[in-house]
C-alpha cells in the first residue's frame, strides 16, 4: 500500500528546484503583466538551478533555454516593429504610450499600465493623423504589442519547458 502511494505522489523537488520553479512563474506572470521583467527573470532562475545542479546536462538545459529567449527577443521586437512600420505608426507614438501606461500605473495600479498605454496611443495618434484614424491606428499599435508579448511568453515557455525536462532528466 505504501509502494503504491508512493509512486502516486511521484519524486519530490528539492528547495532549489522549487524557489526556481516559482521565480519562473513570477517571471512568466511578468510577460503577461509587463510589470517585472519576465524574460530575463526566468532566465535568472534556470541559471541559478545550472549553477546549483552542476553538470553537463544542467548546462545544456542552460544554453537551450538562453537560445530561445534570446531568440524570442529578437523576433519579439523584429515582427511586431515590422508591423508598426507598414501600418506608419512612429517610435514616438509608441513612447507616448510608453509613458502614460507607466504614468497610469501609479494613477490606477496595475491596470492603469494598459488603461494609459491605451489612452497615451490614442492620443498621439488622434494628435498626429486626427480623429478618422486615430482609432484604427491604436488598435494596429495595439495588436503589434500583443504579438510582441505572445512571442515572448512563447519563449519563456519553450525556456520553461527546457527548465522541466532537465529536471527530470538530472
Amino acid at each position: 500500500m505504501l509502494a503504491s502511494l508512493r509512486f502516486v505522489q511521484g519524486p519530490r523537488m528539492s528547495p532549489t528546484e522549487a524557489v526556481v520553479a516559482l521565480a519562473i512563474a513570477v517571471g512568466l506572470a511578468g510577460i503577461l503583466v509587463p510589470v517585472l521583467p519576465g524574460s530575463v527573470l526566468v532566465l535568472a532562475a534556470i541559471l541559478l538551478w545550472a549553477v546549483e545542479t552542476g553538470g553537463g546536462v544542467a548546462w545544456a538545459v542552460f544554453a537551450v533555454a538562453t537560445a530561445f529567449l534570446v531568440g524570442g527577443t529578437v523576433v519579439k521586437y523584429a515582427v511586431p516593429n515590422r508591423r508598426l512600420k507598414d501600418a506608419s505608426i512612429p517610435a514616438s507614438t509608441q513612447w507616448v504610450g510608453a509613458v502614460a501606461g507607466v504614468v497610469g500605473f501609479f494613477v490606477v495600479p496595475i491596470v492603469g499600465v494598459f488603461l494609459g498605454f491605451v489612452l497615451g496611443i490614442y492620443l498621439a495618434e488622434l494628435h498626429r493623423v486626427g480623429v478618422r484614424a486615430a482609432w484604427p491606428s491604436t488598435k494596429a499599435a495595439l495588436r503589434a504589442v500583443g504579438l510582441s508579448i505572445l512571442i515572448e511568453l512563447a519563449a519563456a515557455l519553450l525556456a520553461t519547458a527546457t527548465w522541466v525536462v532537465g529536471v527530470v532528466a538530472t
